[in-house]
């Protein structure tokens, strides 16, 4: 999966990468098309925990999610590492786990512990130095060369704009396959980050609903000179949305009726899961045609 997923990001066409939470999401993203899917530390906080992304998910239920993606859908995940949960051996054993149960790829940012949401405000930093050497341990801590190392910097909120071009300089030295410069205020800005390391390096890009990145769509983002773009969150904000107006009309009517017509029937949602086929594929197992 890891090799498409570096062959895909060299293409001159930038890779649109929907974020997801679990199987679900990531086999609807897989029947929609999708070419990559991206496993978001915020979505978990969000679903499994009613929670802000504020560092409350721990490694073990990242790569738990994880395992269950990569047993349901053929696609390269894009893991979200936050900072590697600790210093630079954590980051290790966190690659060499994500990595076993298999992500593609593994996106470490350089925020100190603990970390929080890159379109929130109050985050803080480690040093470049320190981030660096997370980087390096990641890159030597993986199996194989396929298993891609994003190196992320928030400095734009707390250093500056150019301290985190210089920040991203020093990841991509220590070893970076992609870099991903986080929440970047105006289209200047944008441009900036691509007329740095145009040529040199893939580069990702964030599009977050309401952040402090200006909305724009994989076509401007390609122009630009982006390979790479995840819409992390976008998928939790529609199926809360939906979720909030599905409980809201049950309590006042006690019925689904009137919301039929946005929703699956039993039916239509064993088909999306493959009930159908599962249930044949046991029957091979079953011993029932045996005499």
């Amino acid at each position: 999966m890891s090799t498409r997923l570096k062959d895909r990001l060299g293409d001159k066409r930038i890779l649109v990468a929907p974020g997801v939470y679990d199987a679900l999401t990531g086999l609807i993203a897989e029947q929609a098309g999708a070419e990559a899917v991206y496993l978001s530390g915020a979505s978990i906080a969000y679903t499994r925990f009613g929670r802000p992304d504020i560092g409350l998910v721990s490694m073990s239920e990242v790569a738990d999610t994880i395992a269950v993606l990569r047993d349901r859908i053929a696609l390269p995940i894009v893991v979200d590492g936050d900072n590697g949960f600790g210093n630079a051996l954590n980051v290790q054993r966190t690659v060499r786990v994500f990595e076993r149960v298999g992500a593609s790829a593994i996106q470490l940012e350089d925020q100190t512990l603990p970390k929080r949401c890159g379109h929130l405000a109050g985050k803080t930093l480690v040093s470049t130095g320190e981030m660096a050497g997370k980087i390096a341990a990641a890159c030597d801590a993986r199996a194989s060369d396929d298993m891609l190392i994003i190196g992320r910097t928030d400095a734009i909120a707390v250093e500056g704009f150019d301290a985190a071009l210089d920040r991203a300089e020093a990841y991509l030295e220590a070893g970076a396959d992609m870099l991903f410069v986080e929440a970047p205020q105006t289209l200047e800005q944008l441009k900036g980050v691509v007329s740095r390391f145009t040529g040199r390096v893939p580069l990702m890009a964030n599009m977050v609903e309401g952040g402090k990145t200006p909305a724009l769509g994989a076509n401007d983002l390609e122009a630009f000179g982006f390979s790479f773009v995840i819409f992390p969150g976008g998928v939790v904000r529609a199926i809360a949305r939906t979720a909030r107006d599905y409980y809201a009309n049950l309590m006042a009517e006690g019925s689904n009726a009137a919301f039929r017509h946005r929703m699956f029937d039993f039916a239509g949602l064993n088909d999306l899961i493959g009930t159908p086929d599962l249930l044949a594929a046991g029957q091979r197992y079953d011993g029932g045609s045996e005499k």
